[in-house]
């Protein structure tokens, strides 16, 4: 039996009973009667809300769950790029006339300059065809300049 069911039991009771309703004591039992059927619709209600609520919950954690999917998604394309990207890189390594940044032990750079970006700290390297005044960062595209003494960059191209 449901709550809203057994307050109407308690209501047809007391009415069978014929209690008269103007005493001290009808009028208790006419009121805890009336509070009884009112907090059963309360309940009702508040069961009713909980499961528009519990249906609305089980609707956004599949909607997580689509948007979990697509992230899992972007992740895997994004990291296939940076693998194309770094697979790239490497071809490109293997070209003398080009440096990527990553001087520290590379037997190539010997004929380039080093200079660490002021903005994003990456190490650049370059030769004397490049005007060391209008210098533009791989990393980051900030632009700054440096000074190369003028010894160097005449030792450099006497290497040549």
């Amino acid at each position: 039996m449901e709550l809203k069911e057994k307050a109407a039991y308690l209501k047809g009771l007391a009415d069978g009973l014929d209690y008269d309703k103007e005493t001290k004591e009808g009028k208790l039992i006419a009121a805890l009667i009336d509070l009884t059927q009112e907090l059963c619709s309360a309940v009702e209600m508040l069961d009713t809300d909980m499961d528009e609520v519990a249906c609305e919950l089980e609707e956004l954690r599949e909607y997580i769950e689509e948007i979990d999917d697509d992230l899992n998604d972007v992740e895997e394309f994004l990291d296939e790029e940076v693998e194309l990207d770094d697979w790239d890189d490497e071809e490109d390594d293997e070209d003398e006339d080009w440096c990527d940044g990553e001087c520290e032990g590379c037997s190539g750079c010997d004929d380039y300059f080093e200079i660490v970006c002021p903005s994003c700290g990456e190490t650049i390297c370059f030769d004397e065809s490049v005007d060391p005044e209008d210098l533009t960062c791989p990393a980051c595209q900030e632009k700054f300049a440096c000074i190369v003494e003028e010894d160097d960059m005449q030792a450099l191209a006497e290497e040549e």
